[in-house]
């Protein structure tokens, strides 16, 4: 699988598949898009003060470096678990310069996350604590009722239709707690289907620069 470092609109950086002609980010802004899915309309609609995360699709790590970031900015604990079945190298990830991007010194935090030892909960900083797990999905078994939000950022069901069949879907309704968010860039009418035959409560919101919508999804009882 041919990985590519291609810039973005905002002037961050993805990785662009050609064989699937796919990016790991949005092309109109990678950290425009990771913000306003996964932190504004995800971890910042939350309450708790101890979060726990569960990301569908690690990839770059951007989205666990902004919810690091979130973490020390808020004054709130996240255990943050992350699951991708190939993952990118500390170089490659390297190339995509994101501490440079934010505000405040995370070069460290962001080297940590791509070379720490995976399937272990590593302590990133006093307020944000990681586990990777390598692995496809279809093979993992998740606690259920453990996570306060899920980060469903696999692929499009266009280049990856199988992390959005029903087997995936109910596994992140399981792992959720009651009252649990799932927050995706997804908008397709399918997968918002699916979703609610699953018993989720679906709301479709402004989508992030590039995109009219996205997907908020909330676990009933």
């Amino acid at each position: 699988m041919k990985r590519t470092v291609i810039a973005t609109t905002d002037g961050s950086k993805t990785i662009y598949i050609e064989e699937m002609d796919e990016t790991y980010h949005s092309s109109h802004g990678a950290i425009q898009e990771a913000k306003h899915v996964f932190i504004k309309n995800g971890l910042e609609v939350l309450e708790s003060d101890s979060i726990r995360v569960f990301e569908l699709g690690f990839g770059t790590g951007l989205n666990a470096l902004l919810t690091c970031k979130f973490a020390n900015d808020a004054d709130r604990f996240i255990e943050y678990h992350g699951i991708e079945a190939f993952p990118v190298s500390l170089e490659m990830a390297s190339e995509m310069d994101y501490p440079s991007l934010i505000e405040g010194d995370y070069s460290p935090h962001f080297e940590s996350i791509h070379s720490n030892k995976r399937d272990d909960l590593i302590e990133i900083t006093d307020k944000f604590s990681l586990k990777k797990i390598e692995a496809k999905i279809q093979k993992v078994e998740l606690d259920p009722d453990y996570y306060d939000i899920v980060f469903f950022d696999a692929f499009g069901p266009r280049a990856q239709s199988e992390m959005w069949e029903m087997e995936i879907l109910k596994k992140m309704y399981d792992a959720l707690k009651v009252n649990g968010v799932l927050v995706t860039y997804c908008a397709q009418g399918q997968f918002k289907r699916n979703l609610k035959a699953l018993g989720f409560t679906v709301e479709s919101l402004p989508g992030p620069p590039g995109k009219r919508e996205m997907t908020k999804a909330i676990k009933n009882n």
